[in-house]
């Protein structure tokens, strides 16, 4: 055998003839617009926090942080997410003006941040987004909130799935990949299958539909303005179960103008309960109130206030909500007051013909010595005379017309309209349950309950004579009989006995989380049933309407950001 020797000396040459490096690829024209949307970070402690994992350019652009766009949570949830998996140190104090920068200087425009407020407001909506390969990819893992609330460049969308399958590997296999063979047949249009991977179908979708250049987002950060808030508050809300609530909030401001303090104090229309919260809000991006108020000492965990603030700084719209869940709500508007009466709402909205009774007229600003011909309900309605007044309720006793025309009334005090106030009806023709599907989660040993509130909602079919068309009339809450029946997903699983409590105001209160040895095989008590409401019509009439009510169990990971109302 011989061995073959090769000298290091003849070597040299042939590494020294290496070709070299090529350059860089010029980026194209859509690449280098891409790169030239990024938002420069004007902060020195945003810089000093973030610069250490994501680099400056010469414009002072953060890599990945300059080209996305989010919500106060979205970015407290990046904040959090850095501390927890790639070592970030930041005291508290930095992360609150870290976070403020983030969310006023790379936040989203009224216009955007509306299509997503159900997100922060931690509404139990049925939500479905406009393109289904996306919401189909997206929301395999979580609410498409999540994603509304964003916008990014496309290579940001690229990279955000890419860390995706970095850190949770399974979401290749649920969401991103494609599974099973290619499809050979072709498309209801006769095209071609697109056998691309669900990522790749939906990145050039996100880049568009949730773009980080929009004309939204250039109009907004040019006209974006410190809110200006001081003021009297006239406060109208609504709470299933409670119905509505009217009072007023005074709001303060402080040392920081984009922080407030709060007073609130108005009345359950339903009970004449009188409520006082105080509490303390910041303003992001000029127009996104979070913030956070209690009702007094015995109030341990307080309402949590997400609200959204119109461009002429006068309306505040949104959700105060509490609960181990957040599923006790209130839906609330505040709007502001000067010296001109306001009408916020009646008592009880319906309003027979042919009867007459006391109505309770809520506002603020009514104007001393009111008599009846200062308010107006409209044709077919009177006003009798004037029972008693203040400056923000006054009584009035009113006569309907037994041929009054059916309808929504608006109601008129002093020159100050409500639209749509009133509605006058002959009869109650059906009674509809609200939500038509709920939900509940057992709980109070190792996990909080989650409860679920349902109402009954009365209706008059309206001109056409027909159930559930756009012309029925909405009467309002009424009192009802409430009842559990067995939903029989499961025969003789007895679910009714087991799930939990409905009382007499419609609030479903579940059982205790972990296995019941009552029920066979140990089972948790969870299940499935009918939540029944049944109404006695004045003519003796028996109205009866359902919904669907699943109890199931603790939801483990809590995916929230309180932080950002403190």
């Amino acid at each position: 055998m011989r061995v073959l020797s090769v000298s290091v000396a003849l070597l040299v040459p042939v590494l020294l003839a290496q070709p070299p490096e090529p350059p860089p690829k010029e980026p194209t024209e859509k690449e280098k617009e891409e790169i030239d949307s990024g938002i420069p970070i004007a902060s020195d402690l945003v810089k000093k926090s973030c610069s250490p994992c994501h680099k400056a350019d010469e414009k002072g652009r953060l890599s990945r942080i300059s080209w996305r766009r989010t919500t106060p949570e979205g970015w407290e949830f990046t904040i959090k997410r850095m501390v927890s998996l790639n070592g970030l140190e930041i005291q508290p104090s930095d992360a609150r003006e870290v976070l403020k920068y983030l969310s006023t200087n790379l936040g989203l425009a009224p216009e955007e941040a509306r299509l997503a407020a159900f997100e922060p407001e931690k509404r139990m909506i049925d939500y479905k987004y406009s393109d289904k390969d996306v919401e189909g990819v997206c929301s395999r893992c979580h609410s498409m909130g999540r994603v509304v609330s964003q916008r990014r460049s496309e290579s940001e969308w690229k990279l955000l799935i890419a860390m995706h399958r970095g850190y949770y590997p399974l979401s290749d296999f649920q969401a991103f990949r494609r599974g099973g063979p290619p499809q050979t047949e072709p498309g209801p249009d006769g095209r071609p299958p697109d056998n691309r991977h669900p990522m790749d179908k939906v990145i050039p979708k996100l880049a568009e539909q949730l773009a980080l250049k929009t004309p939204e987002w250039s109009a907004w950060a040019a006209n974006m303005r410190a809110p200006k808030l001081q003021g009297r508050w006239a406060f109208s809300g609504y709470q299933a179960g409670r119905g509505s609530l009217y009072g007023e909030t005074t709001i303060k401001a402080t040392e920081k103008e984009d922080e407030f303090q709060t007073e609130t104090r108005y009345v359950q229309v339903k009970t004449g309960e009188a409520i006082h919260r105080t509490g303390k809000a910041l303003v992001y991006t000029g127009f996104q109130w979070r913030g956070r108020s209690n009702g007094g000492s015995a109030d341990k965990t307080g309402m949590r206030e997400v609200m959204l603030l119109d461009r002429n700084q006068r309306e505040l719209t949104g959700r105060w909500f509490t609960g181990g869940y957040d599923e006790i709500g209130i839906d609330v508007t505040l709007t502001r007051l000067g010296n001109d009466p306001v009408v916020l709402g009646l008592d009880r909205m319906a309003l027979q013909t042919g009867t007459g009774r006391e109505v309770a007229i809520h506002g603020a600003n009514f104007p001393a010595g009111l008599n009846a011909s200062a308010i107006d309900f409209g044709r077919g309605v009177s006003v009798k005379r004037v029972v008693s007044a203040t400056p923000e309720l006054v009584k009035v006793e009113v006569e309907v017309a037994k041929d009054a025309t059916l309808g929504p009334r608006d109601v008129a005090v002093a020159g100050a309209f409500r639209t749509g106030a009133a509605m006058v009806y002959d009869k109650i023709e059906a009674i509809k349950v609200t939500p038509q599907a709920g939900m509940a989660r057992a709980g109070g040993i190792n996990f909080p309950k989650q409860l679920q509130q349902f109402e009954a909602i009365a209706y008059h079919n309206g001109a056409d004579g027909k159930p559930d068309t756009k012309d029925d009339l909405n009467l309002g809450p009424v009192d009802v009989t409430w009842s559990v029946e067995e939903y029989t997903a499961t025969f003789d699983d007895h679910d009714k006995d087991f799930v939990g409590m409905l009382d007499a105001n419609g609030l479903f209160t579940p059982n205790v989380d972990g296995p019941n040895p009552k029920r066979p095989g140990n089972a948790n008590n969870t299940g499935d049933v009918w939540v029944v409401a049944s109404y006695k019509t004045p003519e003796g009439k028996v109205l009866r309407a359902r919904a669907h009510l699943l109890v199931t169990v603790p939801l483990y990971i809590l995916y929230d950001q309180p932080e950002v109302a403190q």
